[in-house]
């Protein structure tokens, strides 16, 4: 599979990513205390094929769901459920579609009613370092100017960049190369090109950077059982620069945020 793709292939590749977009605006305004996740799992799952695509997680390495859907100390990959959610609660929920080849795949980490302060600066600070990486995904570069970018800007806050879980190339297949680490040394890795798409998500743990997979075979969970945060877009390079494929856009307006955060890497909106 190559690493380049056409522009009428990041095409198909932003017209899949939107529709998680839309997916996510969807889910975040029905986010909030007594909501079960498998309701929103299934909430997910019509909207997307209701627009003629099919969940990209389900059945993928035999996920049972649509979502992914992680309260507080897990990480990524917890299966919906049928627990409320509570005041207080963070969930990332993480979303793929494969729609007429081509797959989109990006997450965000919601709250539930009113979280601390500790916890807000973690989301902000984890949300930051995503677009500190986004700067970096250009051509010429590689994928340690991505990771350090990211690394540097969360544990300069005190917070944990996990190892053992990386963002990746995306396409026809979920998973492509290159892999792409949320940690790194400046000018080492897979150099950039024109036309490559990535999905950059770095998850951000309150304190260690440790985790624990538990015996269900999917959900991760911080080994200190702090928070952990989890922001990703899909990305690809065009005219050198990089060019966000996915947007928050639908979760702000339904939350009635207003934001400028995706102003520089946008020529879509």
């Amino acid at each position: 599979m190559s690493l380049q793709k056409s522009i009428e292939e990041i095409e198909l590749i932003r017209d899949s990513a939107l529709l998680v977009s839309k997916t996510l605006g969807l889910l975040a305004k029905e986010i909030k205390e007594g909501v079960t996740t498998l309701m929103l799992d299934k909430i997910a799952e019509e909207f997307i094929r209701d627009n003629n695509a099919i969940p990209g997680f389900l059945g993928l390495y035999d996920f049972p769901n649509t979502l992914c859907t992680s309260p507080n100390s897990q990480v990524v990959h917890g299966i919906p459920n049928d627990e409320p959610l509570k005041n207080g609660d963070i969930i990332s929920i993480d979303c793929g579609v494969l729609k007429n080849d081509f797959y989109g795949d990006h997450a965000f980490t919601f709250v539930v009613g009113e979280v601390s302060d500790d916890v807000q600066k973690l989301l902000q600070i984890s949300k930051e370092s995503l677009y500190l990486g986004i700067k970096e995904f250009k051509s010429g570069n590689r994928v340690g100017d991505v990771g350090y970018a990211i690394q540097n800007h969360c544990e300069k806050n005190g917070y944990g960049v996990v190892r053992e879980l990386v963002g990746h190339g995306i396409g026809k297949i979920m998973h492509e190369k290159p892999e792409m680490p949320n940690y790194g040394r400046k000018g080492t890795g897979k150099k950039f090109k024109e036309g490559m798409v990535v999905a950059i998500e770095p998850m951000i743990n309150m304190n260690t950077h440790k985790i624990i997979q538990h015996n269900d075979g999917w959900t991760i969970t911080t080994k200190d059982n702090l928070p952990s945060a989890h922001f990703e877009h899909n990305v690809a390079i065009i005219n050198g620069k990089p060019e966000i494929l996915s947007t928050f856009k639908f979760i702000y307006e339904s939350l009635g945020i207003s934001s400028d955060e995706e102003d520089e890497f946008h020529n879509y909106f």
